[in-house]
């Protein structure tokens, strides 16, 4: 049971996957959380952020947004961004996912999801048999503690470094410059 909370993949952040490689190896879609995903929580979109959806695009692959916030929170987010999202998805309850497969028209073996929780992204993503990304969670400079479900996602992840599992499952999915 502990395998459901593994994700596939590890990354610093959103900007350090090869996307384009990920194009090559059959996906054809990103899920992605939002919050301390893609910015700060609560905060609007940054231009890094539309820029790097625009490349992802660019590469022929579609993009989708799964978060458990509002749908105002999320239509706001993406003002600059053109792309589907799921409001309120229940993370990390599996049915939001598959809605998205079906709202791409893909297959579970053609999306990836990136998120930075494991008990909600990464398990609800492991749980709809979609391959999982997980990112560091950003967080602002003055924020030094998180609670105590960090605390475990940090043991969980020892475990998971332990067992080797994170060149295993997906695979080296970084840029060349962070490899």
């Amino acid at each position: 049971m502990i395998h459901l909370l593994f994700p596939h993949a590890l990354a610093p952040d959103v900007f350090s996957i090869d996307y384009a490689l990920l194009h090559k190896r059959g996906i054809k879609a990103i899920i992605f959380d939002i919050d301390n995903t893609l910015t700060y929580h609560g905060h609007d979109s940054t231009p890094e952020v539309d820029q790097l959806f625009r490349d992802i695009h660019l590469l022929g692959l579609k993009t989708f947004l799964l978060s458990n916030n509002s749908e105002e929170r999320i239509t706001d987010f993406t003002r600059n961004i053109d792309t589907q999202f799921i409001a309120m998805a229940d993370k990390p309850r599996p049915a939001n996912y598959l809605k998205a497969l079906a709202q791409l028209g893909l297959k579970k073996n053609e999306v990836v999801f990136v998120g930075d929780q494991i008990f909600t992204d990464i398990l609800g993503a492991n749980r709809a048999g979609i391959p999982s990304i997980l990112v560091d969670f950003i967080r602002l400079p003055e924020e030094t503690y998180f609670g105590k479900r960090r605390d475990v996602e940090q043991i969980i992840l020892r475990i998971y470094r332990c067992m080797g599992l994170q060149r295993k499952r997906l695979g080296n999915i970084l840029r060349n410059e962070t490899r």
